[in-house]
């Protein structure tokens, strides 16, 4: 804690020359004598450091001496304060420590990167959550599997699926967490074989005394890498010919994109053409959202499909 201090009080002087005792005592949370001791030490050590007493007193470094990040370009120093947004820090409990951090980053900048840093972190936000997402309902956080993650233990996860039904109970071998899209995932071995867990879906996980046991030569961002292949593949089973209006084709493609197999050709008609791959004829049903905006053309059976979804909402709503 008082290498801590010493570092802190050192980085303060340096972006400002000159800060009062009770300032940095208030900023420590540490007495005014705690920080006269801190600054002989800093003194003893051979930084150029004293305390000028009186009403403008204060402690003071001497001009121009600086520890800096060496070597950092303009650009460099920018691209430190476009990090990951608050909210990943706030759900791993690393909110206050990324602030810290980036507080001692910016005094130990050169002088002259410091404003173009200071500006992108003001003027650049990543919000990671997507529009109208509901709430995480689960009821266990991320601090277990953290334990399990950076311990190397196995952990027991009472888990709920996206279905309805019992929880299941599963003891997984983690490789580490993932953030996707604002959403916590574990990323886990179960039984030998890659999985997914989001964490909003734990109700309870308790770390083991076993330790993990990982397939040879995997790390997280290689069973990641399968995981999220295996997510984003398009089952091939049923391509579907439409037609839809080129005003609707943004919203149509930022819904559904995952599931075009041949892209719409650039044109200013009224209607593109362009083809989707479901895994299913049923699957197609997803398509009446857009109403008389699209037309299934291909194959038969998915118009049949689509007529006969539509029959039935009409005879619901008759």
């Amino acid at each position: 804690m008082k290498a801590d201090r010493l570092l802190s009080i050192l980085l303060l002087l340096q972006t400002r020359g000159q800060v009062p005792a009770t300032e940095l005592a208030e900023r420590l949370e540490v007495s005014v004598r705690t920080v006269y001791r801190d600054v002989e030490a800093l003194s003893v050590a051979g930084v150029p450091v004293w305390a000028e007493r009186g009403r403008h007193g204060g402690i003071n470094l001497l001009p121009g001496y600086r520890t800096d990040v060496t070597g950092l370009t303009s650009d460099e120093a920018r691209a430190l304060f476009v990090l990951s947004p608050q909210c990943a820090h706030q759900a791993l409990g690393l909110g206050d420590a990324i602030n810290s951090a980036l507080r001692k980053v910016m005094a130990a900048l050169p002088a002259p990167h410091r404003p173009a840093a200071e500006r992108t972190s003001q003027r650049i936000l990543i919000d990671p959550a997507r529009w109208m997402r509901a709430e995480p309902n689960g009821t266990a956080d991320l601090g277990e599997l953290q334990r399990a993650v950076f311990t190397d233990r196995r952990i027991v996860l009472t888990y709920r699926h996206s279905g309805a039904g019992e929880p299941s109970e599963y003891t997984v071998d983690p490789y580490g967490l993932v953030s996707k899209a604002g959403v916590w995932y574990l990323v886990a071995d179960l039984d030998s074989e890659p999985r997914l867990f989001r964490a909003d879906r734990v109700l309870a996980a308790t770390v083991s005394d076993d330790p993990v046991c990982h397939r040879p030569g995997l790390g997280l961002a290689d069973v990641w890498t399968v995981l999220r292949d295996q997510v984003e593949r398009v089952p091939e089973s049923v391509r579907v010919l439409v037609r839809a209006r080129r005003s609707r084709l943004d919203m149509l493609l930022r819904i559904h994109g995952s599931r075009v197999a041949v892209p719409p050709a650039p044109g200013d008609g009224e209607w593109a053409e362009l083809t989707f791959a479901f895994p299913a004829v049923r699957a197609a049903r997803a398509l009446l959202s857009f109403g008389t905006d699209i037309e299934i053309l291909a194959p038969p059976e998915a118009r049949v499909e689509l007529a006969r979804a539509a029959a039935e909402i009409t005879q619901l709503y008759g």
